[in-house]
């Protein structure tokens, strides 16, 4: 007998060129990634990432990393998985992308807590990678949260947090910075930052 959420995830339809056709009226369509779509579970508080086609092989993976981090409380709980979906904890709250588009203040205390959390789940062993203002969250109680953690059993060095921690003590924390920062000039310096175009900020 199928799980509920079995049952939701079969609903979900997505075709090989990874474009979402349909779902269950239960579901609620929140975030579109790079290989996964993000379903908030209506009237609850859990979401599922149902990945694509192309990507089902990362659930496991991911699923496997959510379970060593289950003691760290930045990082949401999951309650179920299967072949291509991952059941866990729907995030309340706005990356950090959010906050500079909309002119929520980043502090630094915020900044610290973000390091502590990524120190907690390189203590397990874990190599936290491919972090960016989009897989962190500022939750509505004002909390850390991080997520899409796929990447954390990379062995190359990832360097996006320390040079995101270095832009935003050199630009964003002085007076003449914009609080609030145009979209599109955030994913302009991300596209050029990715093609290590920036001189000093490297991957």
């Amino acid at each position: 007998m199928l799980s509920m959420y079995q049952e939701l995830v079969h609903s979900i339809v997505i075709t090989k060129k990874n474009r979402l056709v349909d779902f269950h009226p239960s579901l609620q369509l929140v975030g579109t990634g790079r290989s996964a779509f993000v379903f908030r579970v209506k009237s609850s508080n859990k979401a599922i990432k149902v990945f694509f086609p192309n990507s089902v092989y990362i659930a496991k993976e991911e699923a496997e990393i959510y379970q060593t981090l289950k003691d760290i409380h930045y990082f949401p709980c999951i309650y179920e998985t299967g072949a291509n979906y991952v059941v866990m904890d729907y995030v309340e709250g706005h990356t950090l992308f959010d906050c500079m588009t909309n002119g929520r203040v980043i502090t630094e205390a915020h900044i610290k807590e973000i390091d502590y959390a990524l120190s907690l789940a390189a203590n397990t062993g874990l190599n936290p990678s491919d972090i960016h203002l989009r897989n962190i969250f500022i939750t509505s109680d004002n909390q850390v949260k991080l997520i899409d953690v796929a990447r954390y059993r990379q062995k190359k060095e990832c360097k996006q947090w320390s040079n995101l921690k270095r832009a935003y003590r050199q630009f964003y924390r002085k007076r003449f910075f914009w609080k609030k920062v145009p979209s599109a000039l955030l994913n302009a310096v991300a596209f050029l930052y990715k093609r290590g175009l920036i001189p000093s900020y490297r991957l």
